[in-house]
């Protein structure tokens, strides 16, 4: 087939190869401008000889006239934060497919899978689609589930689970689109929810909530953007850790919530709501990551004040 990839990032430039290796021709690629680092899409795309747009919004008729100019068959969106309107998805012979971490009409949004796992759920997965101007409401092609793990955190759950499967997804479900074997089933709008950016207000620890959701928080936000609370003023982000229940009153008697209460190896141990957490990583704002016992942090400290 021929396509137009639009997207940007690792899921972007592992599409592109997973089409390119078949034989696919690639004729374009369309990844949003960027503001750090290199775009891994982008550089893989050039490398091969690939041309790629840059365009500040796909909304402006030169975007439009790029698309219809690499006359391709399929766009596939793999990893895309920019608006992709009507006109533009419409351009290709058989439209445009689209790739969402979730399993629509479940966790609509550009956090899916964290709040998956903040949520506390058990299984998760991906939705391939057809993209509509609606934020992930189109008609879904294929969804796939995969479970959350109590040890799962954002990155294993994405890297080790939904990525690789929903590259080989969008290879799939391109194929079925060709073919003519891809009915597309509308979103049940009951079972739909959609939830913000996890930002710093939706990251911040409540060391009075429940630990259950303040484990899941930390999980949820492992590795990015980092769920954290404070010391001494300072912003401090908690990664890998554990949780365990209180069963009885003297586990926590004379314990302040947020009060750190042991070390143990390389680890800290912290009161919460409920029981406690066991986090082996931390990272002050603006430092490094570095193991919770070497952090300056000490028993007795109370963190979130």
């Amino acid at each position: 087939m021929r396509l137009a990839i639009i997207g940007q990032q690792d899921f972007g430039k592992a599409a592109l190869e997973a089409f390119i290796k078949r034989g696919d021709d690639v004729a374009a690629v369309f990844c949003a401008p960027e503001k750090g680092r290199p775009d891994p899409l982008r550089l893989a795309a050039e490398a091969m000889g690939v041309k790629v747009y840059q365009f500040p919004k796909l909304t402006d008729p030169e975007a439009l006239a790029a698309l219809k100019e690499a006359n391709v068959d399929i766009g596939v969106m793999a990893y895309v934060t920019q608006f992709v309107p009507q006109d533009f998805c419409n351009i290709p012979t058989n439209g445009t497919i689209q790739f969402h971490p979730s399993l629509l009409p479940l966790h609509r949004g550009a956090s899916s899978m964290s709040w998956s796992i903040i949520c506390g759920r058990t299984e998760t997965g991906f939705s391939i689609f057809r993209p509509t101007d609606g934020l992930d409401e189109g008609p879904v092609l294929l969804t796939r589930a995969v479970p959350i793990e109590p040890e799962d955190t954002l990155g294993t759950l994405y890297f080790g689970k939904i990525f690789p499967m929903g590259v080989a997804g969008l290879v799939e479900v391109a194929d079925a689109v060709i073919a003519g074997k891809a009915p597309a089933i509308a979103q049940y709008e009951p079972n739909a929810g959609y939830e913000g950016i996890i930002r710093e207000a939706e990251s911040r620890i409540n060391w009075a909530n429940h630990v259950d959701i303040t484990f899941n928080l930390i999980r949820g936000c492992n590795p990015a953007p980092g769920a954290w609370t404070t010391q001494d003023g300072k912003k401090l982000f908690l990664f890998e850790s554990t949780r365990r229940i209180a069963r009885t009153f003297s586990e926590v008697k004379g314990k302040k919530i947020g009060e750190i209460v042991a070390q143990n190896g390389t680890s800290l141990t912290i009161h919460g709501q409920g029981g406690f957490i066991e986090v082996h990583r931390v990272r002050f704002d603006g430092g490094k990551k570095v193991a919770a016992s070497e952090s300056g942090l000490a028993v007795g400290m109370i963190l979130g004040g």
